[in-house]
């Protein structure tokens, strides 16, 4: 389908949401790959990885961008040649990016109950305390938020060694407007951010810009 969502937070940012309907062959019209890119398109297993893959192209051809206008540094954190910022992410039927003049971060995730599993894994221990007043069907929800606002952060930060569970603590939820308080806590040096989140479809999107 054409573009699900387009989102401007602030000047010289933009999100672009895409909701991934089309068939791989579908998606493939009109896109030029670089070798490596149509290597890695070919060498991976599931289709939802390809559509997904070449999704994430389409919306760069939407801000005027191609593949190869895209590159990935050593740490995997990808770049445009133009030097503008962009965080990517797709998670299923659903893909994003967002390109700014400011470092930002962005995710999306399914909301599925196996989170509930792996939660020990990713909470700091104060994140517990938004959970208390929850029944256990809400869980699902507020674990999808917490991952995919920590996500985000992590993305932006961008260092070897941030830990979701010991350096990202999550300070409060509103659910009224959408906001969420977080921090890094990380070598001494604590910073705080606002970050936004939505939710549609059965998926959470959040998403930090400074």
């Amino acid at each position: 389908m054409p573009l699900y969502k387009t989102i401007t937070p602030k000047k010289g940012t933009t999100i672009l949401i895409w909701k991934i309907d089309e068939t791989f062959e579908t998606l493939k019209k009109d896109i030029e790959l670089i070798a490596n890119s149509q290597q890695r398109v070919e060498g991976m297993k599931s289709t939802l990885h390809q559509r997904g893959f070449l999704s994430i192209r389409h919306l760069l051809k939407v801000m005027n961008y191609y593949d190869n206008d895209l590159w990935y540094d050593e740490l995997g954190k990808p770049h445009l040649v133009d030097k503008k910022h962009i965080s990517i992410t797709h998670s299923f039927t659903f893909s994003a990016i967002i390109v700014s003049d400011d470092p930002i971060g962005i995710d999306i995730e399914k909301k599925r109950a196996k989170i509930q599993h792996i939660a020990p894994k990713f909470l700091y221990s104060s994140d517990y305390d938004l959970l208390a007043d929850k029944s256990i069907d809400e869980h699902v929800e507020v674990l999808t938020i917490l991952w995919c606002v920590k996500e985000s952060i992590y993305k932006l930060f961008a260092t070897p060694g941030l830990s979701f569970k010991d350096h990202i603590p999550i300070k409060s939820i509103d659910y009224k407007h959408n906001h969420v308080q977080a921090q890094t806590d990380y070598n001494g040096k604590i910073t705080d951010y606002t970050l936004h989140f939505m939710e549609f479809e059965g998926f959470c999107c959040a998403y930090v810009v400074p």
